[in-house]
């Protein structure tokens, strides 16, 4: 597995990433309408964006899968919302259903945590869907929960969920051992 930077020729398939991982993890959560419904060439549209107009205010990685496929990403940077108690969010992240527990989302996560540590941002957060069956992965990595809110998604009423972690040295702890 190879984590590296993204750049804009990755928006495509970043796309199709994020797509296909909200049809697998959210159906049963989301409206199977809502889910059909999504689109590649918007979803390109916006990473594509966010890589080249918005890029002083994204950090990107994607994960490669052996053969080169682009299997996952991360999307991170300066908390949104102006919390005082972090300074950077993870907007999102996505890994296709079949790279689960093979560690692409773990390295994905330090590989973001490294260059949030190199911009001078010390904690971090998240918000999550409460149905999101992956939701353990968060707190696998020491993410504590800190509140709840209701967000609305083509009219119906989701519960998200906001992880945090108050010192991002701590996530580092996790890297595996080499040798």
């Amino acid at each position: 597995m190879l984590i590296r930077e993204a750049v804009p020729a990755d928006a495509g398939a970043m796309a199709r990433v994020h797509v296909d991982s909200w049809r697998t993890t959210y159906r049963g959560i989301i409206a199977d309408s809502i889910l059909d419904d999504l689109s590649y060439e918007l979803r390109e549209r916006h990473w594509h964006s966010a890589l080249t107009e918005h890029r002083s205010r994204n950090f990107i990685h994607v994960a490669e899968s052996d053969d080169g496929r682009l299997v996952g990403f991360i999307a991170a940077g300066k908390e949104r919302e102006g919390r005082p108690d972090f300074q950077a969010e993870v907007f999102a992240i996505y890994v296709l259903q079949e790279f689960h527990v093979r560690g692409c989302g773990r390295d994905l996560m330090l590989c973001s945590v490294e260059r949030l540590l190199q911009e001078g941002m010390r904690s971090m957060l998240l918000w999550v869907l409460a149905e999101n069956p992956s939701r353990g992965f968060y707190e696998r990595l020491g993410g504590r929960q800190l509140e709840e809110k209701q967000i609305t998604i083509e009219g119906d009423s989701l519960t998200e969920v906001a992880y945090g972690w108050a010192d991002l040295h701590d996530l580092l702890a996790l890297r595996p051992s080499v040798g």
